[in-house]
């Protein structure tokens, strides 16, 4: 399938990476990317971090599905052999998606073992080796993102370094998690919330390469944040508050995009996702599926509580999901 959906685009032409939500493993899939979009036209959504196994091995018409709705849209990538990840690569091209990243931040010993994710940060040869077959095999952008180094090999030098190998290999846009990744004692979890962000290093990073898009990454949770932030980095992306509050992605088109369409209310985001939760209930699936991503959008206002327990418990014992997703919705009317 040919590429030919538009897409946003930074001064340059390319695809614009402004605002992005992260790729977070069980939460951005296909229905969290749909709701997403209803709420921001121009945010970059990024899909859960796919292993090149699964997609060379594995069902990847499963794991390639998504909607035209959800462009702009970047597929992530776990693995270390070029080979793979230039096979992979070609797939999501074909698929349609507008670019490909290559995870270099996930600290599970899971991946580690397999060679994935933040352990390759020990690797920057190997890392541009991957970098440089993938951008050999496709014509869309492939990118990289990463943490600011790895317990045992966590100095700027040692950054700076990596950055300048996967930019010689062609690398053009880093996303950079302003944290190091401990490898060894702590969970994901853990690495997530215990190593101290330090956004002064992905700062000197854009510094000492100006010419490359550098996008920050950890820890941002308001959109007063990301303005400051877009003073000095190219791009911001958020992960978990985007996921928690996504009403805050209603905000993003007008606030960091200059756009003057209308921003949707919190009814109008359910009442967008009616048609796309009864699709997918005529396929056989489960409403549960869809409206778990969507428990956050009553955040911060009366009724929120039994907004999520309608969704999250009744909704498993109802014969009728639709009535209730009438009844959570009327829980918004007004909001």
């Amino acid at each position: 399938m040919e590429n030919s959906h538009s897409q946003v685009t930074d001064f340059k032409g390319n695809l614009s990476r402004r605002f992005s939500v992260a790729p977070m493993m069980d939460w951005t899939d296909r229905h969290c990317r749909f709701f997403l979009r209803q709420l921001s036209a121009h945010t970059l959504l990024y899909t859960e971090m796919v292993t090149t196994g699964a997609l060379l091995h594995g069902d990847s018409a499963r794991f390639l599905r998504h909607d035209e709705a959800e462009y702009p849209l970047a597929l992530q990538l776990g693995g270390s052999v070029p080979a793979e990840l230039a096979a992979c690569a070609k797939l999501a091209e074909a698929a349609g998606y507008d670019e490909v990243n290559l995870n270099v931040g996930c600290p599970s010993d899971r991946v580690q073992n397999n060679m994935i994710g933040a352990c390759l940060m020990a690797h920057p040869t190997l890392v541009a080796e991957c970098v440089r077959a993938m951008r050999e095999a496709v014509s869309i952008p492939v990118t990289v993102k990463h943490r600011i180094g790895i317990d045992g090999r966590d100095s700027y030098a040692e950054l700076r370094d990596f950055v300048g190998q996967i930019c010689e290999a062609g690398c053009q846009s880093f996303t950079v998690h302003a944290r190091i990744a401990i490898l060894s004692g702590l969970s994901p979890k853990e690495n997530r919330e215990v190593p101290p962000l330090r956004y002064e290093v992905a700062a000197q990073i854009k510094r000492d390469f100006p010419d490359l898009e550098i996008i920050l990454n950890g820890g941002i949770k308001t959109l007063e944040a990301c303005q400051q932030h877009l003073q000095t980095f190219d791009g911001v992306m958020l992960g978990r508050e985007a996921y928690h509050n996504p009403y805050l992605l209603a905000q993003v088109d007008r606030q960091l995009f200059g756009s003057d369409a209308p921003m949707l209310s919190r009814f109008e985001a359910m009442q967008s996702m009616r048609g796309y939760i009864a699709a997918h209930l005529a396929e056989g699936g489960s409403m549960h599926h869809v409206t778990r991503h969507m428990l956050g959008l009553a955040q911060g206002f009366k009724g929120a509580r039994r907004f999520r327990q309608l969704l999250s418990v009744d909704i498993h014992k109802t014969a009728e999901p639709l009535a209730l997703f009438d009844q959570a919705a009327q829980l918004l009317q007004g909001h």
